[in-house]
C-alpha cells in the first residue's frame, strides 16, 4: 500500500514511519511542517529506504496538499500532525487553533476532493485515520472510571479543546460527506525520540546534568503510560484493519502517578548511570515541586478492551520494561539530545533528507 503520514517527523509519527518501513513492504510519504518538534534525525535509520519519501508541507497549505496527495495517490492517510504540548497551548493558544483545527479542516477538504475523484474500487478501500488523545475526555479525578469510546468530551486545556474540535470535524466529514474515516484516542506516550520538553525525557536529561526535576504540585496526577512502539503497532493495525467509522481507545494499562514516574526514573539512573554530576548523592535529591499548571487534569485512564476484542491488539511492554528501554535509549543517544538542545537538529535538515 501507499500511506501518507502527516506529522511523520514528530515523536509518535516517526515511530509509526519506522514501524511501517521496517515491518512491511508499504510505501510511505511523510509530510511535515518541521516546527520545533519535527526532527528529521528521528528518521535517519530509514531515510535512505526506497519505500520512504518526505515533503516539507504545512497542512494549512491547501494547494500543496492537493498536488501532493494526487501525485502520491495514497491508499491511506494517517493524520498525526498537531501541536501537542499543554503548557505551550496555555502560553500561545493560537498555534493550536491554527494547526489542530484549521489544519485538520484543510486536510479533510483536500482528502475529500481526492477521495471523490477515485474509482469505486479504490474509494471502497481508502481510509483517513485521525490520531487523537485521551485528553479530549477531560478529568477522571475522584472516580475509578476509565475512558471508553463512548465517554463524553470535556476538554480542559486549549490543547485538548483543539484536539476535541478536530475529532468532531473528522466525524462530521464521515457523517455528512461519507469520507471513510477511523479515529483513535491514545494515552500518554513515552519512549525513544521523545522531544525533551515532555515529562519523561525532561526528567532523564535534567537528572544526568544535575538540574532540578520539576514536578507540578504534589505530583499525584495519574496518567496511563503507553510505550510509543506499542502505539505504532496499534495505529497501523487500525489504519489497515478497522471498519469505517470506528473509534478505538489505545492505552498502555499502566496508570502511574507523576511523582512515581519521576522516582522510577531516578531509581533506573542509579543503576544505569551511577556516576552522577558533582555534588549529588542521589538523583531523587533533585526532585523539586513547582506551582501546579492551570486547569491541570488529575487523572486519565483508558479502557482499551475494544481494540483487543476487535483487532487483537494489546501492549507488549510493561511500564517497567518500557521505562528501562527508554532510559537506556537516552543514555545511548546523547548526540540526538544535544542536537535538540543546541538547535543543530533544525539547521542540519537538508543534510539528512
Amino acid at each position: 500500500m501507499k500511506i501518507l503520514i502527516t506529522g511523520g517527523a514528530g515523536f509518535i509519527g516517526s515511530a509509526v514511519v519506522r514501524h511501517i518501513i521496517n515491518q512491511t513492504e508499504d510505501e510511505v510519504l511523510v509530510i511535515d511542517k518541521l516546527t520545533y518538534a519535527g526532527n528529521l534525525e528521528s528518521l535517519i535509520e530509514i531515510s535512505k529506504n526506497k519505500q520512504f519519501h518526505f515533503k516539507q508541507i504545512d497542512i494549512c497549505d491547501r494547494k500543496s496538499l492537493d498536488s501532493t496527495i494526487i501525485d502520491f495517490y495514497p491508499d491511506i492517510i494517517m493524520h498525526l500532525a498537531a501541536e501537542s504540548h499543554v503548557d505551550r497551548s496555555i502560553d500561545n493558544p493560537s498555534a493550536f487553533i491554527e494547526t489542530n483545527i484549521i489544519g485538520t479542516y484543510t486536510l479533510l477538504e483536500a482528502t475529500l476532493a481526492y477521495w471523490k475523484a477515485l474509482d469505486r474500487s479504490k474509494q471502497s478501500t481508502f481510509r483517513f485515520h485521525h490520531i487523537s488523545t485521551d485528553e479530549v475526555y477531560g478529568d477522571l479525578h475522584g472516580t475509578n472510571d476509565l475512558f471508553t469510546e463512548k465517554t463524553p468530551y470535556s476538554p480542559s486545556s486549549p490543547y485538548s479543546a483543539s484536539k476535541a474540535s478536530s475529532d468532531h470535524l473528522v466525524r462530521a466529514w464521515y457523517r455528512t460527506f461519507g469520507l471513510p474515516i477511523v479515529l483513535t484516542n491514545c494515552s500518554n506516550n513515552y519512549g525513544p525520540y521523545h522531544f525533551p520538553e515532555k515529562l519523561i525525557p525532561l526528567m532523564i536529561l535534567n537528572a544526568l546534568e544535575g538540574k532540578p526535576l520539576p514536578v507540578y504540585g504534589n505530583g499525584q496526577q495519574v496518567r496511563d503510560w503507553l510505550y510509543v512502539e506499542d502505539h505504532a503497532r496499534a495505529l497501523y493495525l487500525v489504519a489497515t484493519k478497522a471498519k469505517v467509522g470506528q473509534t478505538y481507545n489505545i492505552g498502555g494499562h499502566n496508570e502511574q502517578k507523576n511523582i512515581d514516574v519521576v522516582n522510577i526514573i531516578c531509581e533506573l539512573l542509579e543503576e544505569l548511570a551511577p556516576n552522577k554530576p558533582n555534588g549529588i548523592n542521589y538523583y531523587k535529591d533533585l526532585i523539586t515541586h513547582v506551582s501546579d499548571r492551570p486547569g491541570h487534569d488529575q487523572r486519565y485512564a483508558i479502557d482499551a478492551s475494544k481494540i483487543y476484542q476487535d483487532l487483537g491488539w494489546k501492549p507488549q511492554e510493561t511500564f517497567e520494561s518500557g521505562m528501562r528501554k527508554t532510559v537506556i535509549w537516552y543514555l545511548n543517544n546523547k548526540s540526538w539530545c544535544e542536537h535538540i538542545k543546541d538547535g543543530s537538529y533544525a539547521r542540519s535538515r537538508q543534510g539528512i533528507i
